[in-house]
């Protein structure tokens, strides 16, 4: 009896000693069920959760937590339903990272902590300049949580050269050749340039997020598209030193709505076509939105020389106060002091802009479009645009400028001057240019 009692005795010490060793494997969660689509049964997954903490994060905001991040995701990859897991109250420094799919199923990326960026400059080295954290080839996956994704950006906003600043600024999230994602919740700021951006993906869907960063910060645009379809962008802050979104070549079924974009340069359609590049992008919904103290509204920028075609493209029911040009297709765009003049442009037609209400504080409407490839099919229709009154307001305004541009002005209509801004029709020789640009998309 006496040596059971020891052999029970090791037994509980033994299970005790298990007990209190940290475990790196995932923690199981509840099961879900779902209904399938047509009614017909049920079917259960389970999720496992994979906490940084586990896999050995100092979580102290100094110390390199970035291998232990791509440990937590490469288990959770690995799982029909992974989540990892960055929990509240807690500061994980991560340097540059590629996550990387195909993964076996669903992954969530839960971030509710913070995830900070190297602060110094001097900590990045040359060959990773392109993003911060680089999600590739990943399918299936969302990100959300109350937590912050912190890019730190400030040592690079600085106009000051020194042999650390490279003209290269990294973004802070970036999604390349990937599907069905979900961005949701979560804050992302400070970023040394883009904020988020989605090469070459498709089935994106971007909800209730706040990205901020100082009106001065240059590049450091919210949300950029580049050769992505299938897009929604909604219930969301963005306010940046550029770009609230930035839609650019490739894209097309991008619906944007319930956006309040400021301060920035607004919600823009390019530049399109630099160094005579061929540019196409279609079907574009932007509506019932509310865009505040920026450079510019709803905005096309192309530059001179490229190809191709921008076509089927709203702006809906946008109210704009204090904006500097709240209407603007711009055909000669230039980010230098001086651009060399070319022929040929990318050509644009199709574009409504409708119930675009507010105040402006440099010019209402600003079309500029090509001497070689006009604008065609403009509408402009209930467009109610009134001087902005604020300290320094109506000083320099300008009238409205439709130049090149075709289409048909509907009212109500303020200032009155844009009934007779764009040219009514367009022969057949205008026609026959605009036609020829889309055999390129």
């Amino acid at each position: 009896m006496k040596h059971f009692s020891v052999f029970v005795s090791s037994i509980f010490l033994l299970y005790c000693l298990f007990r209190t060793i940290p475990s790196i494997e995932g923690r199981k969660f509840h099961s879900s069920c779902k209904k399938h689509h047509k009614g017909y049964g049920h079917s259960c997954t389970s999720t496992t959760g994979f906490n940084i903490l586990s896999f050995g994060a100092k979580a102290n905001g100094f110390s390199d937590d970035s291998k232990k991040l791509v440990m937590a995701w490469k288990a959770a990859c690995k799982v029909p339903e992974g989540i990892v897991q960055i929990p509240l109250g807690h500061k994980f420094l991560i340097k540059p990272i590629t996550l990387q799919g195909p993964c076996t199923g669903h992954v969530t990326f839960q971030i509710d902590g913070t995830l900070l960026a190297p602060s110094k400059i001097g900590a990045w080295s040359k060959s990773n300049l392109f993003q911060w954290i680089n999600f590739k080839w990943v399918h299936n996956l969302t990100i959300q949580g109350s937590g912050v994704v912190d890019g730190q950006g400030c040592n690079w906003w600085t106009p000051i050269k020194s042999k650390h600043i490279s003209d290269i600024k990294p973004t802070a999230l970036r999604f390349y050749a990937s599907e069905d994602i979900i961005v949701r919740d979560i804050t992302i700021k400070n970023s040394p340039q883009v904020h988020l951006k989605f090469d070459d993906s498709r089935g994106v869907k971007v909800n209730n997020i706040t990205v901020s960063a100082p009106g001065n910060s240059p590049n450091t645009d919210g949300i950029h598209l580049q050769n992505t379809n299938d897009v929604e962008i909604m219930h969301s802050n963005i306010g940046t030193g550029d770009d609230c979104v930035s839609i650019q070549t490739g894209c097309s079924n991008v619906h944007i709505h319930h956006i309040n974009c400021g301060p920035g340069h607004g919600i823009s359609l390019g530049g399109l076509g630099k160094d005579k590049s061929v540019a196409c992008v279609s079907d574009i919904l932007v509506e019932n939105s509310i865009i505040e103290s920026t450079l510019y509204g709803a905005r096309i920028k192309t530059w001179q020389g490229g190809e191709g075609v921008v076509k089927n493209v709203t702006f809906s029911n946008i109210q704009v106060v204090d904006v500097n040009f709240p209407i603007v297709i711009n055909q000669y765009y230039c980010d230098k002091s001086l651009c060399q003049n070319q022929t040929g442009s990318i050509a644009i037609k199709g574009v409504k802009f409708d119930k675009i209400v507010g105040t402006y504080s440099t010019q209402p409407i600003h079309l500029a479009c090509s001497d070689d490839v006009p604008c065609t099919d403009i509408d402009l229709s209930d467009i109610q645009l009134k001087p902005f009154r604020g300290p320094l307001g109506g000083s320099q305004l300008q009238k409205a400028l439709c130049w090149n541009s075709y289409g048909i002005s509907k009212g109500p209509l303020v200032p009155y001057s844009i009934n007779y801004c764009l040219r009514k029709g367009g022969d057949d020789s205008v026609n026959q240019i605009s036609e020829s640009s889309n055999e390129l998309c």
